[in-house]
Parts: C-alpha cells; sequence; structure tokens
C-alpha cells in the first residue's frame, strides 16, 4: 500500500472515529468522563468552522493533523469496547447513507466563543500594556 493510500486510510478512519463519538454521547453505556471529552470532541470536530483557520500557514493545519486525531484517539480508547463497536458501525451506516459527517452548531457556538475570549484578552493585554 503507497504513503497516499495509508494516509487516506487514515483519513477515513478519523472522520469515520469523529462520528462515532457523536454516537457515543448519546449511548448510556458511554462513561460521563468520555462523554464530557467526547462531546467537546464532536463539537470542534463536527464544527464547520475551524479553531485555527487553515489560510494560516502551517498553523492552519496542526489542530486538523495532530490536535484533532489525538483528541479523538483519547477519547476513543475511554469507550468500553462493545459500544465502541456499536457506535462505530451506526459511524459507517451514517457515512454511507448520509455522505458526510453531520454539523454541529454547539461546535460553531464553540469555536465563536473561543475567538471572542482570545479577542478579549488580547485587547486587555494590549491595553495594558500601552
Amino acid at each position: 500500500m503507497a504513503i497516499g493510500e495509508k494516509l487516506r486510510a487514515w483519513a477515513r478512519r478519523v472522520k469515520r472515529d469523529g462520528v462515532t463519538l457523536w454516537f457515543a454521547g448519546k449511548n448510556p453505556r458511554t462513561p460521563w468522563y468520555a462523554k464530557v471529552l467526547g462531546g467537546f470532541v464532536v463539537a470542534y470536530a463536527l464544527s464547520p468552522i475551524d479553531l485555527i483557520p487553515d489560510f494560516i500557514p502551517v498553523l492552519g493545519y496542526v489542530d486538523d493533523v495532530l490536535l484533532l486525531p489525538v483528541l479523538i484517539w483519547l477519547t476513543v480508547i475511554l469507550l468500553p469496547h462493545d459500544v465502541l463497536q456499536e457506535c462505530r458501525r451506526q459511524a459507517d451506516e451514517w457515512m454511507q447513507e448520509q455522505g458526510h459527517k453531520p454539523r454541529s452548531r454547539a461546535g460553531v457556538a464553540f469555536v465563536i466563543a473561543v475567538w471572542l475570549l482570545a479577542s478579549v484578552l488580547t485587547y486587555k493585554a494590549f491595553r495594558d500594556w500601552v
């Protein structure tokens, strides 16, 4: 298998596991700590807005290539095996039926809130410095 094919397969698994966490958050057998971390990850992963916009050189892809896969992996290992398998099956079915990942309004709100907080803190720091 060529490197390009391996990278595409890895990207599909990450995308599928993002949707898997969406289903795991609704599953009553998912532990509370996995739901909390998974809720954060899903809100960000399914948000159509990135925390770091992709047009920013290098940093724009750090969240897509490093941060998000690590957070998804961390949350996936917190899930019980049977819940993980059931939710992966649901995610595969969703992706085949819908052809795309679901969207998250909470994710959009989260990203906007982070940007607003960063803007306010930057303004206050600049105002105090000047």
